[in-house]
C-alpha cells in the first residue's frame, strides 16, 4: 500500500501531542509537510502558508487543519478549493454555516472532508453505545472539569469569539454524549461563566432533556488543579453505566467493563484514511449544535478575572 502525502496546518501543542506521533503510526500516512511561521517539524519540508504549501506541493493530496478554529475555515476552504481532502481538528469550525459551507464545497469537489471528534474513538465509547442501545436512558450527569494553563498555556485564542472557552473540552463530552444516547437531547437551559475582560466562558452548566423523559446535567469548568476530571455516568432502567478518563474506561455498576489506554488519534486517522481512499464526507454537527444552543439559551455570570 502506497502512503499519502499528509501536511499538518498549525503546528501547536495538539500537533506534536497527537497529529504527528498518530501519522507516524498509520502506514496509510506520511508526514510531508508542514504549515507554520514558527517552526514545523525536524525534518519535514515546512511553509509559512497554506497557499504556498499548496502552490509548491501540488503532488501532496491531504492536510490535517490543527490551527485555532477562527482560522480554520479560510484554511480548509482554500485546499478543499484545490482538490485535496482535510481533516479538521475539533471543533470544526467557529460557526455552524462554516462548516456547512465546507461539507457543500467538499461534495462539489468530490474529496476528503472529516469533521473529527477525537472523544469518540476513546476506547470504551463503542461499548458504551452498545450497552446503552438495549436499554432506556433515564438520567445522565457529564462532569468535565480540567486546569486550562495545563491544557493550553499561553494560548489566548481559546478566550476569543470562537474560541468556545470552557466548550473546547467541554465539546468532547458533548461528542460522547452524542455518540452514546440512543435518542438524541436537547439543551433546555445554561448557566455561562465569564472571566472579567474574557470573551468565553470558564465555566458552564446546561442542562439537556429528551422526548422520552430522559434527562442530562452537564457541569464544566476550567479552573481545576491536580487531577482532572472527564466523567459521564448514564442511569438507565437496567443499570448504570460510568464512562472515566473521557472515555478511556467503562464501568457498569461498579464492576470495571473496559480500562485502557488513550488511542484516540489513532483511531482518527484509520477513519480518515477510509475517507480519503472513498473521497467521502463524515461531518457531524449534533455536537457544536448543543453549544451554539447552550450559548443562545444561556444565562451570562460575571466571574473575577482569571489569569493564564
Amino acid at each position: 500500500m502506497t502512503a499519502t502525502d499528509i501536511a499538518i496546518v498549525g503546528v501547536g501543542k495538539i500537533a506534536r501531542d497527537q497529529h504527528v506521533p498518530s501519522i507516524t503510526k498509520n502506514d496509510a500516512f506520511r508526514l510531508a509537510a508542514t504549515v507554520s511561521r514558527h517552526s514545523g517539524v525536524e525534518g519535514v519540508e515546512n511553509f509559512a502558508t497554506i497557499e504556498e504549501l499548496l502552490e509548491q506541493r501540488p503532488d501532496l493530496p491531504a492536510v490535517a487543519l490543527c490551527m485555532p478554529p477562527q482560522n480554520r475555515f479560510d484554511a480548509a476552504w482554500t485546499a478543499i478549493k484545490a482538490g485535496r481532502h482535510v481533516l479538521l481538528e475539533k471543533p470544526p469550525g467557529a460557526t455552524i454555516a462554516e462548516v456547512q459551507a465546507l461539507v457543500e464545497a467538499a461534495r462539489d469537489k468530490g474529496v476528503a472532508l472529516f469533521a473529527t471528534w477525537h472523544s469518540r474513538y476513546a476506547a470504551a465509547v463503542p461499548s458504551a453505545k452498545a450497552w446503552l442501545a438495549k436499554r432506556q436512558v433515564q438520567s445522565a450527569r457529564i462532569t468535565w472539569k480540567e486546569d486550562v494553563r495545563r491544557w493550553h498555556p499561553g494560548q489566548e485564542w481559546i478566550w476569543q469569539p470562537g474560541g468556545l472557552g470552557v466548550f473546547d473540552p467541554g465539546i468532547n463530552a458533548l461528542s460522547i454524549l452524542t455518540e452514546i444516547v440512543p435518542h438524541p437531547v436537547r439543551v433546555t437551559s445554561a448557566e455561562l461563566e465569564f472571566p472579567e475582560g474574557r470573551d468565553a466562558p470558564i465555566g458552564a452548566q446546561l442542562q439537556f432533556a429528551g422526548a422520552n423523559g430522559e434527562t442530562v446535567s452537564a457541569d464544566f469548568d476550567w479552573r481545576q488543579t491536580g487531577p482532572q476530571t472527564w466523567d459521564i455516568d448514564v442511569l438507565t432502567n437496567d443499570g448504570t453505566l460510568k464512562l472515566s478518563s473521557g472515555g478511556a474506561e467503562m464501568t457498569v455498576d461498579g464492576k470495571v467493563v473496559i480500562q485502557e489506554a488513550d488511542s484516540e488519534y489513532d483511531g482518527i486517522y484509520a477513519r480518515f484514511a477510509t475517507l480519503v481512499a472513498e473521497r467521502a464526507i463524515d461531518v457531524d454537527l449534533a455536537p457544536l449544535v448543543h453549544v451554539a444552543d447552550a450559548f443562545m439559551l444561556g444565562r451570562r455570570i460575571a466571574v473575577d478575572a482569571f489569569d493564564m
